[in-house]
């Protein structure tokens, strides 16, 4: 008899013992969030040693601080708020805002999503503020729609296939999160086969789901996610990836199925898909008169957004927008790529990469003989000549700069605003740096920009990795996208507070950090902060703080 293979295998063990009602009632899923905070402590070191080796750099503090800061770090930080909307659900009440909320000049209304409470967040993360805008016509008391209803239920609602990225270790962690401790989801995840080295140590960290028969892992090739998104026993279906393989489950396997089936909106896949599909995310930088310190901590920030994670990362800083007519402009450019120069290469692990390389950077250089490519930065890039640099997420360490004209610095960033909107591909983030100046003098431009851009997060004066690593904003592209026009994707994750009915979200923060973010990487201590930060989202206590502080400040 041939034993059934291992995604049958997951789906009929979710099926046929499905979690007891004290597993999933509210007060359960308390527990299960402290059982998987336990257990995501004993496997983090091996983790980021795993991560730091399979990118080629075992060992290197830099890299498994880098690792720390985007994958146990999140999901920990991650658990314990999820364990606070939880709570605060399971006294009858709604989640429990970290503020007022609040109504702009045109009668939106704006929710505070950061700091939150219990993390002392607005000592570790000093001057930065997150909002959430929510849609026109949505009114205060419908600001969370159906979902406190939905994370209230006791009783699961389906099983939901999560198809893994394989770039950032805590996203297909965070997705399952997600899926199961707000939507009562079973989940069935296939691990992407760029990380699947992980397989282990996730069920690991992970066992108090799967005990609970609340979560399956696998593993495999594309035709196994193929098998498990169109297996009949799952109901729904999330993916983070590219907008390729998107459109290959969805649409078809050939340009020309795909073609035929959006015509006649015949999906080969008719199941509710929500998805993160990538983004050539944008960073405009409105002219004006800065501070030597504020240019180098802004070109830092650009830096930091190209080399983290080797630029394999949706939210790396691809199109830079600078006014033709900007004094600063030669000199802001020669600091990014001073600080590009001093951050070493490192080996472009992610498949495809010298492929894409080439064809991005067109300038004829080649990988060393440990496969790194250098830190690119084209400058003075035409949309018209190189389009491909503005409409395809390149996935590699390429970032192309361009010029806009306009008679004033206002109507530079009203047509920078247009050009992101309208020719820019994506939508899921993009940042904007404001002159102190400006920012005070032009309020109601500032204003325009931040309400016209059309992106699931806008950040001020700081990179988008931010938002996603702060885990209680809602992650996702601007809603609207449809299965045959996606854009950015459909649909959120992370999102703490359960908020619905929402467009963006805004993260403001100062021209320079202090203390230096853990993140640029010339950070001399990175890894000793991010191994506090990480004790301080296990037990967050005040007793924390002194050690974390006196450790960053020597970055």
């Amino acid at each position: 008899m041939i034993a059934p293979d291992p995604l049958t295998t997951a789906i009929n063990e979710l099926q046929a013992r499905p979690p007891s009602a004290s597993q999933l009632s509210v007060e359960g899923r308390v527990r299960l969030c402290r059982e998987c905070l336990n257990g995501l402590l004993e496997v983090a070191e091996e983790w980021i040693y795993a991560g730091a080796r399979a990118k080629q750099c075992p060992g290197q503090d830099s890299v498994l601080a880098e690792e720390l800061l985007s994958g146990p770090a999140v999901v920990a930080r991650q658990l314990q708020l999820t364990m606070q909307t939880l709570r605060a659900i399971q006294s009858g009440s709604n989640p429990r805002l970290p503020g007022s909320i609040q109504r702009l000049t045109n009668g939106q209304l704006t929710v505070p999503v950061f700091p939150t409470r219990g993390f002392f967040d607005s000592l570790t993360f000093s001057g930065l503020r997150g909002h959430v805008r929510l849609r026109n016509d949505v009114s205060e008391n419908e600001i969370h729609g159906r979902r406190v209803e939905i994370a209230r239920g006791e009783t699961t609602t389906g099983i939901t296939a999560v198809l893994g990225a394989g770039n950032v270790s805590s996203i297909p962690v965070s997705d399952c999160l997600n899926r199961i401790l707000f939507d009562r989801r079973q989940v069935v995840l296939k691990m992407n086969p760029v990380n699947q080295y992980l397989f282990d140590i996730f069920r690991r960290a992970l066992e108090p789901l799967i005990r609970a028969n609340l979560l399956r892992i696998i593993t495999g090739s594309a035709d196994v996610g193929r098998q498990l998104v169109h297996h009949p026993s799952i109901s729904d279906v999330h993916v983070t990836g590219s907008v390729a393989t998107h459109e290959a489950i969805v649409w078809g396997d050939s340009p020309e199925e795909r073609q035929r089936r959006k015509q006649s909106n015949a999906p080969q896949l008719t199941k509710p898909v929500t998805s993160e599909l990538g983004n050539v995310s944008p960073w405009i930088i409105v002219p004006g008169r800065y501070s030597l310190g504020q240019l180098r901590s802004q070109a830092q920030h650009l830096a930091a957004s190209i080399t983290n994670n080797v630029s394999f990362n949706c939210l790396s800083t691809k199109v830079i927008v600078t006014w033709k007519h900007w004094e600063q402009r030669t000199l802001f450019l020669e600091l990014i790529n001073r600080f590009l120069a001093e951050t070493p290469r490192r080996p472009a692990y992610y498949p495809g990469a010298a492929a894409r390389y080439q064809r991005f950077a067109a300038n004829g250089v080649h990988a060393d003989d440990s496969h790194r490519f250098p830190w690119t930065l084209l400058t003075n890039q035409s949309i018209d000549d190189r389009p491909e640099l503005f409409r395809e997420e390149s996935f590699v360490c390429v970032c192309a700069e361009t010029t806009l004209d306009g008679s004033s610095p206002v109507n530079f960033l009203e047509g920078a605003t247009e050009f992101l909107n309208d020719r820019v591909f994506g939508s899921l983030c993009a940042s904007v740096t404001f002159p102190t100046v400006f920012r005070r003098e032009r309020q109601a431009d500032t204003e325009r920009c931040l309400q016209n851009l059309r992106y699931g997060t806008v950040c001020v004066n700081q990179w988008s990795g931010l938002a996603y690593g702060l885990v209680s904003p809602p992650w996702g592209a601007w809603p609207g996208a449809t299965l045959a026009n996606l854009d950015s994707g459909i649909g959120d994750v992370h999102n703490i507070y359960l908020l619905d009915h929402f467009e963006k979200t805004v993260l403001q923060g100062p021209l320079i950090n202090f203390p230096k973010p853990v993140w640029f990487p010339n950070h001399k201590n990175a890894l000793k902060v991010a191994k506090r930060l990480f004790a301080l989202y296990d037990v967050p206590s005040i007793t924390r703080l002194p050690p974390l502080f006196a450790a960053a400040l020597l970055g």
